[in-house]
This record gives C-alpha cells, sequence and structure tokens, in this order.
C-alpha cells in the first residue's frame, strides 16, 4: 500500500476527530459526575433542613412578623401551599449548607484546563465563594429585609388590611436570599477572570462607572422595593466589592510581575 499525501491527510483527520469526539464525551461524562454529585449534596442538605424547618421558618418570618399590625400573621388558602412552602424552604436551604461542596464541583470541573500555580487557588476559592454565597445572605436578611418589609407593611391602614400570604412571601425571600447570595459572589468571578487573563486592575478602574450602573441596577432588580434607600443598601456593598476585586487582582497582577 503506498502511503502519500492523498492517503496520510484524511487518515490523520479522522483520527484528529475521534480525539476530539472522545474528549468532548469525556468532559460530558465528567460534567455529569459533578451535577449529580451537587444534586445529591442538595438533596442530603433538603433532608437535614426539612428536619428543622420549623425552627427556619420562623426565623425567616421575623423580618415580616416585626412590621405586621397586631393580631396579623402569614396565611394560606389552598391545603397544600404551606406544605410546598416548606419544601421549597428546606430546598433552598439546602443549596446554603451544600454550597462549599457546589463551589468545589464547579472549581473542580473548570480547574483541569489551568495552570498548576493556579489550581493552588482551589482551597482559598471555596472557602471565599462559600463565605461570601452564605455572607450575601445574611446580608439582605439581617439589612435589607427590615426595611424593605417595613416599606412595604407601610401601605396597610384603615382602608388597606395586611394579610400576607405565606406562598408570595416566601417565593420573595427565597428570591432575594439566593440573589444576594449570587451577587456576593462578585469578587469571586472578578478574580478567577483576572487569574486566567481576561481582565486587570487597569481595565477594572477604567470601566468603574459602568461598573457604578450595573450595581444599581441588580440592586433595582433584587430589592423588592422602588426606594432609593433599598437600592443603596444593595449596590453599596456591590461596589465595595468591587473595589476590593480591583485591589486583590492588582495584586495578582504585581506578584505576576515579579515572576
Amino acid at each position: 500500500m503506498n502511503f502519500n499525501r492523498e492517503t496520510i491527510l484524511p487518515a490523520y483527520c479522522l483520527l484528529f476527530a475521534v480525539q476530539e469526539k472522545t474528549s468532548l464525551a469525556e468532559h460530558l461524562i465528567e460534567l455529569r459526575r459533578r451535577l449529580i454529585i451537587c444534586f445529591v449534596t442538595v438533596c442530603i442538605g433538603f433532608g437535614i433542613c426539612y428536619v428543622f424547618i420549623e425552627p427556619i421558618f420562623a426565623m425567616l418570618s421575623k423580618p415580616l412578623e416585626a412590621v405586621l399590625p397586631p393580631g396579623t400573621s402569614l396565611i394560606f388558602t389552598s391545603y397544600p401551599e404551606a406544605f410546598f412552602t416548606y419544601i421549597k424552604l428546606a430546598f433552598t436551604c439546602g443549596i446554603f449548607v451544600g454550597s462549599p461542596v457546589i463551589l468545589y464541583q464547579i472549581w473542580a470541573f473548570v480547574a483541569p484546563g489551568l495552570y498548576e500555580h493556579e489550581k493552588r487557588w482551589t482551597l482559598p476559592f471555596v472557602v471565599c465563594s462559600s463565605f461570601l454565597f452564605v455572607g450575601g445572605a445574611i446580608f439582605g436578611y439581617m439589612v435589607v429585609f427590615p426595611t424593605a418589609f417595613k416599606f412595604l407593611a407601610g401601605y396597610s391602614g384603615e382602608t388597606l388590611r395586611l394579610l400576607p400570604n405565606v406562598s408570595e412571601y416566601f417565593t420573595l425571600t427565597i428570591r432575594l436570599l439566593l440573589g444576594f447570595g449570587v451577587a456576593f459572589e462578585l469578587p469571586v468571578f472578578i478574580v478567577f477572570l483576572g487569574l486566567i487573563g481576561l481582565l486587570d486592575a487597569h481595565l477594572l478602574r477604567k470601566y468603574r462607572k459602568y461598573a457604578i450602573l450595573i450595581a444599581f441596577l441588580v440592586a433595582a432588580i433584587l430589592t423588592p422595593t422602588p426606594d432609593v434607600i433599598n437600592q443603596i443598601l444593595m449596590a453599596g456593598p456591590l461596589l465595595l466589592l468591587y473595589e476590593f476585586s480591583i485591589l486583590l487582582v492588582w495584586l495578582i497582577g504585581a506578584k505576576r510581575r515579579k515572576i
């Protein structure tokens, strides 16, 4: 058999295509494995949180109960409504309980594409991401919830009576907790982009004005009230985290320049 350019080139292309296909299949298998671990983790967290769902329910109800008129409480208007509210609440709390494992699985999936010195950031990434995710939810609960629900309950009066529905209240609460948790991941996301060379401190400073605009847009979406105070309470920490991210990316760049 004669091996010439006409026979070797198609064979090489076929071999390359098979290798690419195998690589893609391996990545999909790895992704599926990571997703299964995340799902199992959330299920375990869900089970743990459902055991303590009554104290969790009572704790998350406090910001609203503090501003309700005397004799008013949360209500439900259909038989399965309270049950499904408990399920959603336990599932959300399961995400927070399992967040260190979930964030580690995200980093572990991305890590093979990084350099060895970048892989050393695994532990700081998981710890900081978990701290910021849970910290964002705590910030929302401690700072934003009281002022927001006080503002909303202020419309109650002689002609309007507030009868908060349990499903609507906890749907809003869950959205805010997850929203604040994700929003506070901003430094981790920016630092990651800095590590792989897509961002630097100069670029972040250059586009600071756009970051301010985006921070207030995010605050307008996440906060349940249109008043300026609540939006500042949300946008302010985001801007501080952005400035902190600039410092971290600058330190990373300075360390690389020394090397």
